[in-house]
């Protein structure tokens, strides 16, 4: 139906009635009692409101019928005011029965609802047939029409052709020339005229719109709302204008009305408005009845279109509140928001334009995009052909504008292009080619022109141009684009309108008030005089001009906040900076150019500035474009230094000139930068931009928005970037034309390593021309196709590529990802250095041949026969390095058919295959001459790793079928395919259905499969049963040298012997074996069984034994279950002897019975071959068992057995009968006192040599005693050791033989005074006791001077050793009084307080000297106390040779009992007193004593702490001294006169065999006196002057008189500050010393000189010699190792801390008793470790081995494991600080467990982890890796 003829509904026209007669009150009232004058309205009347009052009275009315209802209508048509359209209306009810009812059937929500503006009416309900109602009809179409009709006049008029206006010399009616238009993604509910579908985003992206397609629409429900999105100057008003110019011209037929909006007229409304009210009071008002021309236009609402032309502008925000009405009045921008959402007008459609960025939130998220891109290079050129009229005028302008690239990037912005072709029009008249261009360079100048070319005269109005500036600042600032009158002086106005500078038009201000407006004709004009006023007006400070210098960010996104509207401002202040504006500055400002300049450089720094800054891309681009207007090239370099190299472009628009503009600044690059655009929406054209842009490196594009047209324009400008390495173009909508554009350019682009073509929707012809261009790229090494659409045909087209082309190296696909990676030859080739020749071919060949290649296709869906033919591809390929197939269809018939790959291809190091987890993977190993390269630069090599003899080739490949449902049926098959080959290394069947059928089928075919590695049988549901058939493989399996079974995991290994290097390489670490030796030909590696969580019944363990019997040895055997039966431990025993290849049988994590230690004790005599076994727990047992041949002691341990008293009888007598029982371990058992007793009963019946733990037995002082006494009926003890403490020890040592002295060592027993009788009773028994040493044993001093009065022998001597605490408490005359208590003659004492130590040597029987009894009678007449203890001192010391007193304080009482005591000791022979302290009066006492004791022939006064004086005095001592031997007065202050009296003692001493005064203060006078002294010591043997201060000068006097000493033997001149004179001639005089054994130089810079004098002669007797820190080079080293090459005596030699990098001497003779080698820090590396390693073996008796911080690495520890099986007698080295790796110490670890009997080996702070090195000490105890040095000292059990 004609909307038109649509009647108006009747619910608006009841409420019009009803607010009408609300208003007239008193008129209804006196017509209802006209009407009815009965009726009574009742009582409530009066209270209701006016609302309510009328509808009841009409009711009345309408209740009397159409008669009366007729009459009151005239009435009210007649009498009161009712428009014309109403009063139609009005009466139109008449001609409706059912009028009457529709209009008064109103319930309480229309009450509500009635409440509307007064402009708006209610639609009827119904249509009627009467004559009126087709009349109203008629009458509101006629209205209807009559609008629309006025409505398209009225845009005819605004819109149409213009004649130009005054100042204007161009027509304004030239043909409009429509910019680019592209639908963004947000596009959906829309479609072209081109067919794409509605609703998909993707394929509306980026698509051409043409100006009839902004409309074209499906849908058919909701608002259809366009933004139409562009920067400034794109045409956006322009476009708005053209519509309203077509429809007005009936091209936009679908519209019935057109409305256009500013919001820049819309911000100076500041009140409410209706939409009625913004239609017609805002743009057109109807000539009559409004609210039925709304009406129409509601119904028709598909039909209206309203424009709203820039949003950006909007002022006030929208507010997020909505009323419940959606008619209610708001503001402009809500109206627009309600019209957005369709609350208002649903179904019309709406059209909003703004700048990019600066969208309010009130826009509906569903809104369709389109991107205003401005012109391209044809839309140019038809704008210039409309511009000028003439064609020459139109090739000059086009010539000039092409001439300039940057103009000519410029016009793409169709604003700047009439600008420029103003400018042109002006400037092309008078000028040749490229003039008129070159006033052009920047948008600034344009506008600059544009002026010069408005002005009538050519002369500039400074006061007008200046005026119109200040206007335009103040209206940016306050956000105003339209000023009134009174806003522009008059003058300024008349000269603005006379330019056309400023436009006028009506503006609305509100409803029925209208005024005159004034704006710039466009808002980047208002912006460049802004700039103009900010660079020109003297009233701007340089502060406020840096002010407006600001960068502005432009992301797509809806935010509430509105940026200002100077985004050009700042753009055109930097070009007015420009050098090219000053003199225009100048004119325009009235001032000298400095002034201007001074200002233009407040905006240059302010530029720089930012340039300083981290900016985000929108910034980056901003400033570019800033940059650039300056035209200043040292700005333009400064910045483009400043840009970081990776630059991304993130989700912002992007046009032509914006590239444009970063091209231009990267031009003054010199690095090279990387451009990254993603999410970005990029005119189609902006690649063009990049052409010869040489600063490039990367370059990646990732937009939907990228089409063919983009890739067009990318294709010709690739070849012209010569640095691009690295080209991405993903997520694009490119087709096959767009990839041939690419595939045509890439030649040319030879340069480029990486191509990434992902997400673009490709189909399989554009992905081959793609790949069929990789042999022209020689440098490219990935290419990226992922997320296109690839068949499995063009999948395998693609595999025959990568067989083909000789520089792919890897194909990985995987679902959607496909990736090529390739190796470019090298840069030698021709090919790349551009040689024409044609060897390029034959290298080519030589590459593709020499390449390897790796295919990963997964999850592909690649069929059986697909495989198939991928295979017969890969048989013409190159080497291999990985096929992946995985996550492919691949049956159990197909898995045979794999398995023939195995022959075909040589190099197959790896194939796997699971069905179960979809898994097909072969793996490669390199080519014969590339594998042999490798192994040459292996790190370790071959002979230092645990090799086999029959060890696979290096091409064994491993197999791995896991989990693919293989049954016993198909092993024959199977192995007939793997058979075909014999080098397989690894076969792995675990995880299928074989079951003891299969296997024991399959240990039958082994054989046939050659010497594998190892064999995984795991997870086949195996029996115990089905393992024992496998142990027939022992003996037809040569490779096969482990068999490990678990029956809970299931797991099943066979494996020969296992390298540790690949041990570590899989991430862990395998168990050291005590079998296997290092290198070749020393011990077969033994075979190992390992039976796991099994039960081991009775039956089982002898059809296993049974089953062992036939396997050759040695045999190890390892059984673990949980419970092991005495009938099952019996039954293994049992089958012991006739299992003789049986080396090692290990019981584990298996509760054993508590008779196991006696039935294991009756197995030596049981079993003759078993050496050792160790039971431990119950739970742990291991027996060794030796072979015929081999003759060892035997070894018996029992710990934390349960063992009691009761069982020791009958253990020791099942002992008893091994007559080799070398040790027994009995600890922590449960022996107790009772226990001990009985075992030292029966310990004379077993034959023990070796040693009898007994520690943690709950020992107390009863077994103490007890072992005491037990000391006589144990003549072969040689030693025992209790500790009662935490320690718990109880140790007892034999010998083979009855030995003549025993010792017996008793700490923490704590004896009580009621047990020193029967200790003093038991040892004076224990006559063969010859040193016994007591810790912590005495509570005080009573009970040692109660045992030392006990303690009585009839003849012997013996040691007594205490140490306890309060030893250095009691002072030395206390300790001399309790010695005074021994029965015995005592001949030695020694005493250290420090060490809280008491030594002393008796001899019995106690014999008088006659000398002492006449002294001791001198003293019987003195009563004192004193007396009578220094009479007992000389009766019990009477015979006393040996004085020790070390670390003591001597109060002046002790040195006074020590005179008397001296006096009297006329045997003594050793005196020392060290380290004490003494005052003047003890000193003096002393000296009186000491100058008695003639026959002195040692004396010690080293390290006490004596002044010069005291020193002094007690050298008095000497005098008289002729018989002494050795003397020591180290760290005594030695000089001056001091010296004199030592030296004038010395001359007298001509006995004199050991001097030592180190650390004397001695120089060289004092060395060149002292040497003078020792020329009469000829029988001196040793001299220690360390840490003196002698020099070069003391070093040759005392090397002219050592010659002189024939019996020197030692020599110590450490750290004397000698120099390599110095050290020369000592070398040349110690030569001379034949009988040298020691020699000590350390410390001193000695140099080669010295090392070359030294090996000219080493002294023969040479044992000792220390060099370290001596200042020696390589060439030093050499010379001296060789002159101690095979020196028969050498025992430690020390060249710590000097340079042996390269001077490790090759020893060929070595030293058969060197004990000790000490070579810290070095700076030895893995090379010179070598040949040393080697050295070590010739070194026999090497002890201890020090090789700290150095540079060893895991080579240097190889070769070190190598020979520690070879070095008996080595106990410790030191290998601290190192470079040494977790597999370097497990080499170290294995060497240990050949036997060597090292105590420890210190790696602290070497490349190993703490946790690697936790498990590496809890394999092997003896790797320390701690700071500190606290290894205990260990005894391997066996050694």
């Amino acid at each position: 139906m004609d909307p038109v003829s649509l009647q108006l509904g009747t619910k608006n026209l009841h409420g019009y009635l009803v607010r009408l007669l609300s208003r007239n009150l008193g008129w209804l009232d006196a017509k209802v009692k006209l009407f009815l004058p009965s009726v009574d309205l009742g009582s409530g009347y009066q209270a209701l409101d006016p609302t309510q009052r009328v509808i009841l009275q009409l009711q009345k009315l309408h209740a009397q019928g159409p008669t009366t209802w007729k009459s009151f209508i005239q009435c009210v048509c007649m009498e009161l005011d009712v428009p014309m359209d109403m009063e139609v209306l009005l009466m139109s009810t008449w001609g409706h029965e059912d009028g009457f009812s529709s209009l008064l059937e109103i319930d309480e929500e229309s009450q509500s609802d009635s409440q509307l503006h007064p402009g708006l009416k209610r639609t009827h309900q119904s249509c009627g047939s009467s004559p009126r109602p087709k009349q109203f009809r008629k009458q509101q179409q006629e209205l209807a029409k009559r609008y629309l009709q006025l409505l398209r006049t009225s845009a005819q008029q605004r819109y149409g052709n213009r004649t130009p206006g005054p100042g204007q010399p161009l027509a304004f009616h030239q043909a409009y020339v429509p910019p680019i238009l592209k639908w963004s993604r947000a596009s959906a509910p829309f479609h072209t005229q081109e067919g794409a579908t509605t609703g998909n985003p993707k394929a509306e992206d980026g698509t051409d719109v043409n100006v009839r397609d902004l409309f074209s629409t499906k849908a058919s429900k909701g608002p259809r709302v366009t933004v139409l999105l562009g920067k400034a100057g794109m045409g956006k008003t322009t476009l708005a204008h053209r519509l309203c110019q077509k429809w007005a011209d009936g091209q936009l037929d679908r519209f019935q009305a057109v409305f256009l909006f500013e919001f820049r007229q819309l911000n100076l409304i500041t009140g409410s408005l209706t939409l009625p009210q913004l239609l017609f009071d805002m743009y057109l008002r109807p000539e009559a009845s409004p609210e039925a021309v709304f009406q129409h236009l509601k119904e028709n609402a598909e039909g209206i279109l309203l424009i709203f032309d820039g949003l950006d502008e909007i002022l006030q925000p929208c507010s997020d509140k909505e009323t419940e009405d959606p008619e209610d009045p708001a503001s402009a921008l809500t109206l627009f928001s309600r019209l957005c959402r369709g609350t208002l007008l649903p179904g019309c459609s709406v059209m909003a334009t703004s700048r990019p960025g600066k969208l309010p939130a009130c826009l509906p998220t569903e809104a369709a995009t389109v991107h205003m891109w401005g012109f391209d290079g044809p839309r140019v050129e038809e704008y210039v052909n409309h511009f000028f009229s003439d064609q020459p005028s139109q090739e000059a302008a086009l010539a000039e504008l092409q001439m300039d690239r940057h103009l000519w990037s410029m016009c793409a912005v169709p604003a700047l292009c009439r600008v420029a072709c103003l400018c042109l029009h002006h400037l092309l008249p008078g000028r040749s080619r490229g003039q008129s261009a070159a006033l052009l360079p920047t948008m600034t100048q344009n506008y600059m022109q544009m002026l010069l070319t408005l002005n009538p005269q050519g002369v500039l109005r400074a006061e007008p141009l200046l005026g119109l500036g200040e206007v335009a600042l103040s209206g940016l600032e306050s956000g105003k684009v339209i000023f009134s009158a009174g806003d522009i002086p008059a003058s300024t106005l008349d000269f603005g309108a006379a330019l056309g500078l400023l436009t006028s038009f009506c503006v609305c201000l509100g409803p029925g008030h209208r005024d005159t407006g004034y704006a710039f004709s466009h808002l980047s004009l208002q912006e460049f005089f802004a700039a103009l006023h900010l660079l020109a007006s003297p009233q701007v400070d340089r502060e406020a001009l840096s002010q407006h210098v600001t960068l502005h960010s432009r992301w797509v996104q809806r935010t509430k906040a509105r940026l200002g509207l100077s985004d050009h401002l700042p753009t055109f202040l930097a070009g007015l900076a420009s050098r090219a504006c000053r003199s225009f500055l100048s004119l325009l400002a009235e001032r000298e150019e400095e002034w201007v300049a001074a200002k233009q450089e407040v905006v240059l720094q302010a530029l720089k500035k930012l340039a300083t800054r981290r900016l985000t891309g929108p910034k980056v681009v901003e400033l570019c474009h800033r940059v650039g207007e300056t035209q200043d090239p040292e700005l333009a370099s400064f910045m483009a230094r400043s840009l970081p190299q990776q630059l991304p472009f993130h989700n912002f628009l992007l046009t032509y000139a914006d590239l444009a503009s970063l091209t231009s600044i990267l031009g003054h690059r010199d690095g090279p930068i990387h451009l990254d655009f993603e999410g970005c929406p990029l005119e189609p054209r902006c690649p063009e931009t990049l052409a010869g842009c040489g600063q490039v490196e990367n370059l990646s594009f990732k937009s939907r928005k990228c089409g063919d047209a983009f890739a067009e324009a990318l294709s010709k400008s690739l070849p012209t970037m010569g640095s691009l390495k690295k080209l991405g173009l993903a997520g694009s909508k490119i087709t096959a034309q767009g990839i041939s554009h690419l595939v045509q350019a890439l030649p040319f682009c030879p340069q480029l390593e990486e191509v990434s073509f992902q997400d673009n929707q490709l189909k399989d012809r554009e992905v081959l021309n793609i790949v069929e261009v990789l042999s022209c790229l020689p440098r490219l090494q990935k290419l990226d196709l992922s997320r296109n659409n690839v068949s499995v045909s063009t999948l395998l087209s693609l595999t025959k590529v990568a067989v083909t082309c000789p520089t792919i190296r890897m194909l990985q696909v995987r679902e959607t990802d496909l990736i090529f990676l390739l190796s470019p030859p090298t840069e030698t080739d021709p090919e790349l250095q551009g040689d024409p020749d044609l060897q390029g071919n034959a290298n080519q060949r030589k590459e593709a041949q020499r390449r390897s290649l790796a295919l990963r296709l997964q999850k592909c869906q690649l069929g059986v026969h697909d495989v198939e033919v991928l295979i017969a591809q890969l048989r013409e390929g190159p080497q291999l390095d990985e096929v992946d197939l995985s996550d492919n269809e691949l049956s159990v018939a197909g898995v045979l058919g794999v398995l023939s790959v195995v022959n075909t291809y040589q190099t197959l190091t790896e194939l796997h295959i699971s069905l179960l987890h979809k898994t097909v993977v072969f793996t490669f190993a390199p080519e014969l001459e590339e594998q042999e390269g490798i192994q040459k630069r292996a790190t370790f090599p071959d002979s230092l790793m645990f090799q086999m003899s029959s060890e696979p080739s290096l091409r064994s490949p491993r197999i791995r079928l896991t989990h693919c449902a293989l049954q016993a049926q198909r092993l024959e098959l199977l192995c007939k395919a793997l058979g075909g080959s014999c080098r397989l290394s690894h076969l792995d069947l675990s995880g299928n259905a074989l079951g003891d059928e299969g296997v024991a089928l399959l240990a039958r075919l082994l054989p046939g499969l050659g010497s594998l590695q190892s064999l995984n049988l795991s997870e086949n549901h195996l029996s115990l049963e089905g393992v024992c058939s496998l142990t027939q493989c022992f003996s037809t399996l040569r490779w096969l040298l482990h068999l490990e079974f678990s029956s809970a995991s299931q797991h099943v290994i066979l494996r020969g012997d296992k390298r540790g290097r690949d041990l570590l390489a899989a991430g862990s670490l395998p168990e050291f074996r005590a079998g296997a030796r290092l290198g070749s030909g020393q011990r077969h590696v033994p075979r190992s069984f390992c039976l796991k969580e099994c039960q081991l019944e009775p039956l089982s363990l002898s059809y296993l034994c049974k089953s062992l019997e036939k396997c050759p040895g040695p045999l190890e055997v390892q059984l673990s279950c949980e419970v092991l039966s005495d009938q099952s431990l019996e039954t293994l025993l049992y089958h012991l002897p006739q299992l003789p290849q049986l080396s090692l049988l290990q019981l584990s994590q298996m509760q054993l019975p508590p008779e196991s230690p006696l039935l294991l004790a009756d197995l030596f005599s049981l079993c003759p071959q078993v050496q050792k076994v160790d039971l431990r727990s119950l739970r742990h047992l291991t027996l060794h068992l030796r072979s015929s041949e081999e003759q060892e002691d035997r070894c018996c341990w029992f710990t934390d057995c349960g063992l009691r008293q009761e069982h020791v009888e009958p253990l020791c007598g099942l002992l008893s009968k091994c007559e080799d029982l070398h040790q027994l371990d009995l600890s922590a058992n449960l022996l107790g006192d009772d226990g001990l007793r009985c075992l030292l009963e029966c310990l004379p019946k077993v034959p023990i040599s070796g040693s009898l733990d007994l520690s943690h037995n709950s020992m107390s002082q009863e077994s103490v005693l007890c072992l005491v006494e037990a000391l006589p009926s144990c003549p072969r003890l040689r030693e025992a050791s209790v500790n009662l403490g935490s320690k718990q020890s109880f140790w007892i040592h034999f010998s083979r033989q009855e030995e003549t002295g025993k010792t017996l060592r008793l700490s923490e027993c704590h004896f009580k005074p009621e047990h020193m009788p029967r200790l003093a009773a038991s040892l004076s028994q224990a006559l063969q006791l010859t040193e016994l040493t007591l810790t912590w044993c005495f509570p005080g001093l009573e009970q040692l001077t109660v045992l030392l009065g006990l303690l009585t022998w009839p003849t012997g001597v013996l040691t007594l050793r205490v140490e306890e605490p309060w030893v250095g408490r009691v002072g030395v005359l206390t300790l001399l009084e309790v010695c005074a208590q021994a029965s015995g003659n005592i001949t030695g004492i020694s005493i250290s307080e420090t060490q809280k130590q008491l030594c002393i040597q008796l001899e019995f029987p106690h014999q008088e000297n006659p000398e002492a009894v006449a002294l001791r009678l001198a003293h019987c007449d003195l009563g004192t106390q004193q007396n009578l203890l220094a009479r007992k001192l000389m009766e019990t010391c009477a015979r006393l040779r040996q004085l020790s007193l070390s670390q003591v304080n001597l109060c002046d009482a002790s040195s006074l009992l020590l005179q008397s005591l001296l006096l009297s000791l006329s045997e003594l022979k050793n005196f020392r007193l060290t380290s004490s302290c003494v005052s003047s009066k003890g000193l003096a006492l002393l000296t009186s004593g000491l100058s008695h004791c003639h026959l002195l022939e040692e004396l010690d006064l080293s390290n006490n702490q004596l002044g010069d004086e005291g020193t002094k005095v007690l050298l008095g001592a000497l005098e008289g001294k002729c018989r002494l031997k050795r003397l020591d007065l180290s760290h005594l202050p030695l000089g001056g006169s001091t010296l004199a009296v030592l030296t004038q003692g010395l001359g007298h001493m001509t006995l004199l065999q050991s001097l030592r005064l180190s650390k004397s203060n001695i120089d060289d006078v004092g060395c060149c006196h002292l040497s003078k002294a020792l020329r009469a010591a000829t029988s001196l043997e040793e001299l220690s002057l360390s840490h003196n201060q002698i020099g070069n000068i003391g070093a040759q006097d005392l090397a002219a008189v050592l010659p002189g000493l024939p019996e020197l033997r030692k020599i110590d001149l450490s750290a004397n500050g000698i120099g390599p004179a110095g050290g020369a001639r000592l070398a040349e005089s110690l030569t001379l010393c034949r009988h040298l054994e020691e020699l000590m130089l350390g410390c001193n810079a000695l140099g080669d000189c010295t090392a070359l004098g030294l090996a000219k002669g080493l002294p023969q007797h040479l044992r000792v010699l220390h060099l370290p820190s001596s200042h020696l080079s390589p060439e030093g080293v050499l010379s001296l190792g060789q002159a101690l090459d095979g020196c028969p005596h050498v025992e430690e030699i020390s060249l710590a801390e000097n340079s042996l990098a390269g001077g490790v001497p090759h020893f060929h003779q070595g030293f058969p008793v060197l004990r000790k080698l000490d070579l810290v820090s070095c700076e030895i590396d893995n090379q010179t470790a070598k040949p040393l390693a080697a050295s070590f073996v010739l070194c026999l008796a090497l002890e201890e081995i020090t090789l700290s911080w150095n540079l060893l690495g895991d080579e240097a520890a190889a070769e070190l494991a190598r020979v520690l099986p070879q070095m008996g007698r080595l106990k410790r080295m030191d290998l601290e600080k190192n470079q040494i790796t977790a597999y370097g110490a497990w080499l170290l670890a294995e060497g240990l467990a050949q036997g060597s009997g090292i105590q420890v080996i210190r790696l602290w702070n070497n490349r190993i982890p703490p946790d690697m090195a936790q498990h590496l000490q809890n394999q092997e105890p003896r790797l320390d890796f701690a700071f500190f040095d606290n290894q205990p000292q260990v005894i391997p059990r066996g050694t």
